[in-house]
């Protein structure tokens, strides 16, 4: 960490991850946050007039304490005592995960400690953040709310205007329409700027919230803000099962985002704090990058493998067969289980969980609670069933709904009223029943004996754990505020869960709210399963599915396949590819296996063997992959839609096509881009469409010709050419084929005289070298200049011919392996600067970066052309760089070498 002082001001600044983090202490010793991006910071990006009231580390708001800065409105900005908390001090540690930082703040009129957390994680541009406030003060303060993370300037870099380069990609998420993604500009959502940028304060905002105990029923508690100029973006997702918030508004000349939980405006949470006390904020993961969108994912992806409870359903993937959708619809019995356990066992399946309805006689939906097996569905006991499931080779699951009690069960007649939620004196109803109360000991006792005796009595290894309802604002109990009931319930059912797991700890627990409404990593950093919905149309369940790693790490999200026999008229070909479609929505996740498999015919039920088969030999490589979207996030009514997953040089593509559109659709895939690939159709084996891999511009192109089919592509980066010979070019022959090649490959423009090169070369500062195959054909060729131990290679080109089949990146290496010990390094247009190749000079930075180059952190010009400087492992100053030119061309040439920032 670096510290710069001057007189009492004082900046520190890291970059950590590739995050780049500026803080200042003003001289009033108010700590300021001012950078947080994945490009450096520059000071005059800062258009604020005055920061006073502005860029504060921590927005923490009292009762009955002034807001004197301009605020407008509701939003959460100049916070009292957020705009005046002293910096005291902060720590910069070391844990397992990657570095952590401390930083101490103190409110001198109150008191007021607050304890700033960031937790770091090695090689992830991604930050978990808290904040702990206690009162050291001699009086109690009402506490009504605390940022997790505020940030102001978050579209400070670039020169247009915010309202041409910021997007905002929200996820929005409701029942059968979940992992719905929008993407806005500010103007569409009322958020123009309309005044100078040093003005920026008008009282509208964008404000996402959530209130209640589904935390995803509206929203997925995250989003992705982009800028478009610098192709950069943030990223956060909140950690929390309950109520959220987060908001962007304008403030002192810049934008900002506040991070947080629970609040007294949006979620009537508020917390009286005695002396002594303390409170801890819902947590918050913020992230950062410059690769755009799936980059952004893919990060999020890894850290939420790494936060997550280590278990082995998420290693190992089991397949799932769940009784209920387009199958049983809650309505179990012993009879209609046997032939569903038999036809489950035999195409493949792991699990089998008995769904909603186990518990109870004819309607059971508000007499739930006491989870005893009804004997009316169950004659032979329930543990007659659940053993023939074990007698099968599966584990037995079953359906659960923890948090409620019906409004007629027994036992909700007998318990006290604190065992509930309570509002205005009375118990909280929603659709006939009652919500628990997890802060109540005896609830938790109730519910481990209810686990315990379905564990031990009926053989279960499997929960899915149900949730549907939404008891609202919360609970006057025992609470200072009935946001502050529900926020400390959520908190004690968290601890309830981990409680289960220290009592059980091979038990695999699915997270279900009416299907992905409570889609959040309070849950899912302990669950090791969500259910992704509960849509019933398959054709809809793709766009699901295609955006479920968006929400979910792939390995965790459940995706139903419910292949059906339908009673009405439909051509065998038509029911075989339902059943494909069905499947291929699930093989890159969890396949949550259902339909009425006992009823299938043998064709479409070998269909579903087929892929469960071919699902067992992939799953290795879905629970280490990262998501990708060739042609971007899908809506429902889209005609294409696609999603891969990366592992390594293997990568696996769903495609659907739904109806409409054309019969062809071209997949971009970037990261194959310039390779020679294998690709194949892993599913179905009857498959026999038309496709083609064109290397050179990395785009697949596929036909379907049937509307309502989809499938599943594997795409292998393939080696070749790897005894390429790479010498110095003597012959006249070869000289010949270099300067062909060169004229052919670099525009004018960049071009420098060739003689000079060649006299370069008899100075021994230049070197010419021609790539060739064994039989001596042409593949390529490099020019490079030589100073001290400094290789800068000039020009890199291979025959147009032959690009696309790896042969770049064979010459790549054995440059890298020639010139080891010595600095290797080259020039590359910037990507981030628009330009009419955006797209050819992303994939340029993507091949190098794939062959162990990385950037330094300058920019430069180069002949009036920006450029980035990329090395091989080692780093190169500035200088340094900028002396191969002085040394090899002259004083003259290398003043057209200027930095532009660094």
């Amino acid at each position: 960490m670096k510290q710069e002082a001057q007189n009492t001001e004082h900046f520190i600044h890291i970059c950590e991850n590739g995050i780049y983090i500026v803080w200042k202490v003003d001289r009033h010793q108010v700590l300021k946050l001012l950078h947080f991006s994945s490009l450096p910071f520059h000071p005059t990006d800062i258009k604020a007039a005055s920061d006073a009231g502005g860029f504060d580390m921590v927005g923490i708001n009292l009762a009955g304490w002034d807001r004197p800065y301009e605020r407008h409105g509701n939003k959460y900005i100049v916070t009292a005592p957020g705009y005046r908390m002293k910096y005291v001090r902060h720590q910069d540690l070391h844990t397992e995960e990657g570095r952590r930082l401390v930083f101490t703040l103190r409110d001198e009129e109150t008191e007021l400690y607050v304890d700033t957390i960031w937790q770091f994680y090695e090689g992830l541009p991604v930050v978990r953040i808290w904040n702990s406030v206690r009162n050291q003060g001699q009086t109690t303060e009402t506490l009504d709310y605390i940022s997790t993370f505020h940030y102001e300037g978050i579209e400070k870099e670039g020169m247009l205007s915010q309202n041409e380069k910021m997007r905002i990609w929200i996820p929005h998420n409701s029942w059968q329409r979940e992992l719905n993604w929008k993407i806005h500009t500010l103007p569409e959502l009322g958020m123009e700027q309309v005044q100078p940028d040093r003005e920026k304060r008008s009282s509208g905002m964008l404000r996402i919230s959530n209130t209640g105990n589904w935390s995803a029923k509206e929203y997925l508690p995250m989003a992705y803000l982009e800028n478009t100029e610098t192709h950069s973006g943030l990223f956060w997702q909140i950690e929390h099962n309950g109520s959220w918030h987060w908001e962007i508004g304008d403030q002192n000349g810049h934008l900002y985002l506040a991070v947080g939980g629970p609040n007294e405006i949006y979620s009537h949470w508020f917390k009286n704090l005695a002396p002594g006390e303390s409170f801890e904020t819902v947590p918050a993961a913020i992230g950062v990058t410059k690769e755009g969108f799936d980059d952004a994912m893919g990060s999020l992806t890894s850290y939420r493998r790494r936060i997550r409870r280590k278990n082995r359903d998420n290693q190992e993937l089991p397949i799932i067969f769940n009784d209920y959708m387009n199958c049983l619809w809650g309505k179990p019995t012993e009879e209609e289980e046997y032939p569903l356990i038999d036809a489950a066992a035999e195409v493949g399946c792991e699990y089998f969980c008995i769904d909603a309805g186990w518990y109870a006689d004819g309607d059971w939906w508000d007499n739930v609670g006491e989870w005893k097996e009804s004997r009316e569905r169950f004659p032979g006991g329930l543990r007659k069933v659940t053993d023939y499931i074990r007698k099968k080779g599966m584990t037995a699951g079953l359906w659960l709904e923890p948090e409620v009690m019906g409004i007629h069960c027994a036992l909700a007649r007998e318990v006290p009223d604190d065992w509930f939620f309570m509002r205005h004196g009375k118990r909280v109803y929603d659709r006939s029943r009652y919500q628990l109360d997890y802060r109540n000991p005896q609830v938790r006792q109730h519910m481990h004996r209810v686990i315990d005796r379905i564990v031990s009595e009926y053989g279960a290894g499997y929960l899915k754990m149900d949730y549907n309802i939404e008891p609202g604002i919360g609970t006057e109990l025992y609470a200072d505020s009935m946001g502050e009931g529900m926020l400390e319930h959520e908190r004690s059912f968290l601890s309830w869960l981990s409680e289960v797991w220290e009592r059980h700890p091979e038990l695999v627990i699915e997270n279900c709210s009416s299907g992905g409404l409570r889609m959040d990593y309070a849950m899912l950093s302990r669950c090791s399963i969500q259910s992704t919905s509960d849509q019933d149309n398959y054709l809809m369940y793709a766009s699901i599915a295609a955006n479920a790693p968006t929400g979910v790490a792939p390995e965790q999200a459940a995706v139903w396949s419910y292949p059906m026999n339908h009673e009405e008229e439909t051509d065998e070909h038509s029911l075989c590819e339902e059943t494909v479609f069905n499947l291929v929505s699930a093989m890159l996740l969890r396949i949550h296996q259902s339909g009425h498999l006992a009823r299938l015919d043998e064709k479409k039920k070998a269909l579903v063997k087929e892929g469960i088969s071919v699902y067992k030999s992939i799953r290795k490589d879905i629970c280490k992959g990262l998501p990708f979207w060739p042609i971007g996030l899908s809506s429902y009514y889209d005609a294409w839609s696609a999603m891969g997953l990366a592992a390594g040089d293997t990568l696996y593509l769903a495609v659907w096509r739904r109806s409409g559109g054309e019969k062809q659709c071209e997949l971009p895939i970037n990261q194959l881009a310039g390779s020679l690939a294998e690709v194949e159709i892993l599913y179905p084996s009857f498959a026999r469409e038309r496709f083609e891999w064109k290397a050179e511009e990395g785009i697949l192109c596929v036909e379907l010709a049937r509307e309502n089919t989809a499938r599943l592509f594997r795409l292998r980066k393939k080696k070749s050419f790897t005894k390429v010979c790479l010498a110095s070019a003597d012959t006249e022959e070869q000289i010949s084929g270099v300067l062909e090649l060169y004229l052919k490959a670099f525009p004018k423009e960049e071009r420098k005289p060739f003689s000079l090169i060649l006299a370069k070369r008899e100075e021994g500062v230049c070197e010419i070298l021609c790539a060739e195959a064994p039989s001596g054909e042409m593949l390529g060729e490099a020019i490079l200049l030589h100073y001290k131990d400094i290789v800068l290679l000039d020009y890199f080109a291979v025959a147009p011919k032959l690009r696309g089949r790896g042969i770049g990146s064979c010459i790549l290496r054995q440059l890298q392996e020639r010139y080891s010990g010595k600095r290797l390094l080259l020039e590359i247009e910037n990507p981030q600067k628009p330009s009419d190749n955006h797209e050819q000079r992303l994939k340029r930075k993507h091949f190098y970066m794939q062959n162990n180059m990385k950037c330094m952190d300058y920019l430069v010009s180069v002949f009036d052309v920006e450029m980035e400087v990329l090395c091989f492992d080692c780093e190169v100053s500035f200088e340094d760089y900028r002396s191969v030119y002085e040394q090899v061309f002259g004083k003259r040439a290398a003043e057209r070498i200027q930095l532009l920032r660094q």
